[in-house]
């Protein structure tokens, strides 16, 4: 699992950030939803990542985590937010939305669980862990390294 997230981790994480841009993108393109105020703050925290990770993948760069992951987070902090706005009343009226269509508007509601929100925030805790798995590996020496110290 170690070589997995060392070889693939960043790979991974773009193709998670894919997933997620390419889905908001049929959404509202193709399925004509229109993304509410929370919705286009977490579009302007994911979309980035596409373009941050997909390079860094390919160049295998590990410093990106750095910049990566603070969008990570916090796309998941709006995320969660939503998400309790739909689901928790009492929540809609803390921050509500000032223009366009409410945030507690449900598009998508599977099995009574499962919202736009709650697949935004899914992508980003994914992408959150596969970062800090891999900055957690890059930091442990394999024993290839190891052995060309000694």
């Amino acid at each position: 699992m170690v070589s997995l997230i060392r070889n693939y981790g960043l790979y991974m994480a773009w193709v998670v950030s894919l997933a997620a841009t390419g889905g908001s993108l049929f959404l509202s393109e193709v399925m004509h939803y229109i993304p509410c105020d929370l919705c286009w703050y977490q579009r302007i925290l994911m979309y980035p990542q596409v373009l941050l990770l997909g390079r860094a993948a390919l160049k295998e760069d590990r410093r990106i985590i750095g910049y990566v992951l603070p969008l990570s987070v916090i796309g998941g902090l709006f995320s969660l937010y939503h998400y309790a706005e739909q689901k928790v009343p009492g929540f809609g009226g803390v921050v509500p939305c000032r223009s366009g269509v409410p945030c507690s508007k449900d598009y998508l509601d599977w099995f009574g669980i499962i919202t736009i929100p709650l697949l935004a925030l899914i992508a980003f805790a994914l992408i959150t862990a596969l970062l800090i798995a891999l900055k957690a590996v890059s930091k442990q020496a394999t024993p290839d390294e190891e052995e060309l110290e000694d």
